[in-house]
């Protein structure tokens, strides 16, 4: 499964490399809680459970992944390309073809608590 949330943030992808860091991670996403932490990996508290995360650089952004997630959740957050190359994308995806609703809804909440972090953090 996966999920686009776009967020009315304009800016390019150094800027998004250099703001979000593993260190101020709860800043941008309320519902992750930084347990222990190193400069790319993370343990965290969620509302799914406790997983480790990674943190990459990538072309365009970053890439998170819930190494220890069951469901293999990852998501992106670029700027510059498809589906709207002028905002924030933020792509989420999990390993699965259906999930319940309200685990859906779950995921769908958490990317939109991205885009309002974003866009909070980002004026």
């Amino acid at each position: 499964m996966e999920f686009f949330i776009i967020a009315d943030v304009a800016v390019d992808e150094k800027k998004l490399q250099n703001a979000i860091t593993i260190a101020n991670i709860e800043r941008f996403c309320e519902s992750i809680v930084l347990l222990q932490q190193t400069l790319d990996t993370a343990t965290i508290g969620s509302s799914w459970g406790e997983f480790e995360l990674s943190r990459q650089t990538i072309n365009g952004g970053l890439r998170f992944a819930l190494t220890t997630c069951p469901n293999a959740l990852s998501w992106t957050i670029t700027t510059g390309y498809p589906p709207d190359p002028d905002r924030v994308v933020i792509h989420l995806a999990l390993n699965r073809k259906e999930k319940s609703a309200e685990f859906v809804q779950s995921i769908l909440d958490f990317g939109n608590e991205w885009r309002d972090g974003l866009e909070a953090g980002f004026p």
